[in-house]
């Protein structure tokens, strides 16, 4: 496992509560001699996104997230970055897993849950801090040159509101859009994957709105397959 040393102490907190309270939700089985596959995982920890300040939404989130996690194969791959500006030193969180017979899934998916549970109280603390922009694309365009889709089955999956606020554009501006994909950067990859798209904006419109740019946006990019939830 790999990760940055400013937030080893957040992975270690969040494996030890994992270990210790049990799973938040039963872990599926993953089938036996099944292919390994990749998730990429992107935290947006920009002010607008209710992840990183309502305790119960992150806590939902989290265990949606589980579940995804606690079925993959051994060999898989789960890969998970912060995002909000355009900004490497204000991004340190990485963490790469490959999951293994030392490293189940099942305590994968706990870490990470219990991460993304508690980054409310991570952000009140101090340990991360809410960021003022949104740069959803430039952080797809940067983890393109990360993930092979070629590889293995790959998900990328965006903790999100949707809400691109960057030199590319802000989506929330009437008629707001996104960028057109300068080239299908997902070639090959199964499927992207927003989890919150419109939370916040409690508007129907917006919700919709934003799912049918990121839609396009997904096709654009070469991704085979888009879903795009506000809720669950």
């Amino acid at each position: 496992m790999m990760f940055s040393r400013p937030f080893a102490c957040v992975w270690s907190v969040a494996m030890t509560l994992a270990l210790t309270v049990g799973a938040v939700v039963q872990a599926a089985e993953p089938a036996k001699g099944a292919a390994p596959r990749q998730v990429v995982i992107g935290l947006d920890l920009s002010k607008s996104n209710p992840l990183v300040s309502d305790d119960g939404y992150a806590a939902r989130v989290a265990e949606r997230l589980s579940r995804e996690l606690s079925a993959l194969p051994i060999r898989s791959r789960v890969i998970v970055r912060t995002f909000g500006v355009y900004n490497a030193t204000s991004n340190h969180l990485k963490i790469d897993q490959t999951i293994s017979g030392r490293a189940r899934p099942e305590d994968v998916a706990e870490g990470i849950s219990k991460l993304v549970a508690n980054l409310p109280a991570l952000v009140s603390q101090g340990k991360l801090k809410a960021q003022m922009k949104t740069n959803i694309v430039p952080f797809l365009e940067t983890m393109s040159h990360v993930v092979d889709c070629s590889a293995m089955e790959t998900k990328v999956i965006l903790l999100t509101d949707g809400a691109e606020d960057s030199e590319y554009g802000k989506l929330t501006r009437r008629g707001g859009s996104l960028p057109a994909p300068r080239q299908r950067l997902y070639d090959g990859c199964d499927q992207l994957q927003v989890l919150g798209i419109g939370q916040g904006f409690n508007s129907p419109k917006t919700t919709a709105h934003f799912q049918e740019a990121w839609k396009g946006w997904s096709q654009g990019a070469g991704f085979a397959s888009f879903i795009g939830l506000y809720d669950w």
